[in-house]
């Protein structure tokens, strides 16, 4: 659970890639909706909630490594001055890893987001270091890196950052495809720093993802909330309920809506109306969970050697640097 890419401002919300992609998704079995409806504005503040609950370590045990190890971190990756992140939220935690000033020359940090409100919170808070200078791409992460690649002069390399386990959005397969993408827009030398959640306990899960203040259920409810003011939708909010499920064959959370009665819904900007039977869910989101191997063979299978891992064995937490070879 974290911040995807796909994420839209309110502005384009009602746009057809919405529409369409609400209509296929629901019309599928088992139903789903696409997880970057959850991050409307309302969506985004509340996930930033979540991320200060004690049940949900990730962000504060990423948040501590990266301080912790920041200047390792930075000489391992050749203490490049040119920095990308994709989908850097509210820039937190690039901020932490760059806020010691270079000695000489400036931060060149790119930011990659589709959602121009995300870029400009980022840019605001990162642009209050000392000796940085932002440039932002409103694109997809593949599309946004390649617009980077092509105003590179010379061979000053690159260090890719793709944090907040956002890795853990994407199944096995699509997963492998991003890293794939992302090295192939990259040059033998650039470094790719990534973060990771790790398999722990389910119970330890479970408190994450449906925590005791119902945060979370709220967030996830909230998507309801979204398609009936950007859709035109009748979902009944009340009508469903918050399920997180832990699915260990595939190691990964998943976040359902679940129907609490029989009940009919339409979506007029999908062209859709569907009939939910009592207790028929709507798979909202999914994270999946790695463990160090898992990720080391990730990265190798797409052209990355990693170099430096650093582990929150309490948290099961993970950021690994590889460096494109």
């Amino acid at each position: 659970m974290s911040p995807v890419e796909g994420s839209t401002d309110t502005a384009q919300a009602a746009s057809p890639t919405l529409a369409d992609e609400v209509g296929a998704q629901l019309r599928d079995q088992p139903r789903r909706l696409p997880a970057h409806a959850l991050y409307d504005p309302l969506g985004s503040a509340l996930f930033d909630a979540i991320c200060h609950l004690p049940w949900y370590p990730i962000t504060r045990a990423e948040t501590a490594l990266l301080s912790a190890h920041r200047g390792a971190i930075l000489e391992s990756a050749g203490r490049q001055t040119r920095v990308c992140e994709l989908g850097p939220g509210n820039g937190e935690k690039l901020a932490i890893l760059l806020q010691d000033p270079l000695p000489q020359g400036t931060h060149d940090v790119h930011l990659i987001d589709v959602s121009s409100t995300a870029l400009e919170i980022a840019t605001a808070r990162l642009e209050r270091l000392p000796q940085v200078s932002v440039t932002t791409h409103v694109a997809r992460y593949q599309d946004g890196l390649r617009s980077l690649d092509a105003t590179r002069v010379g061979d000053e390399p690159l260090l890719v950052c793709l944090l907040g386990s956002n890795i853990g959005n994407f199944d096995p397969d699509d997963a492998r495809a991003l890293l794939g993408e992302i090295r192939q827009t990259l040059r033998t030398g650039d470094t790719l720093l990534i973060g990771a959640d790790l398999v722990k306990p389910a119970a330890t899960l479970h408190a994450a993802y449906d925590d005791p203040l119902g945060v979370t259920a709220a967030f996830n409810r909230n998507v309801l909330v979204r398609l009936n003011r950007d859709l035109g939708a009748d979902f009944d909010v009340d009508g469903f309920t918050h399920d997180a499920r832990w699915n260990p064959r595939a190691r990964r959370m998943e976040m359902h809506l679940v129907s609490r009665r029989p009940q009919r819904v339409r979506v007029p900007a999908a062209d859709l109306v569907i009939d939910l039977q009592a207790s028929e869910s709507i798979w909202t989101e999914s994270s999946y969970k790695y463990d160090a191997p898992g990720v080391d063979a990730m990265l190798q299978q797409v052209g990355f050697v990693p170099a430096v891992q650093w582990h929150d064995a309490d948290a099961g937490f993970l950021l690994t640097l590889a460096a494109a070879r």
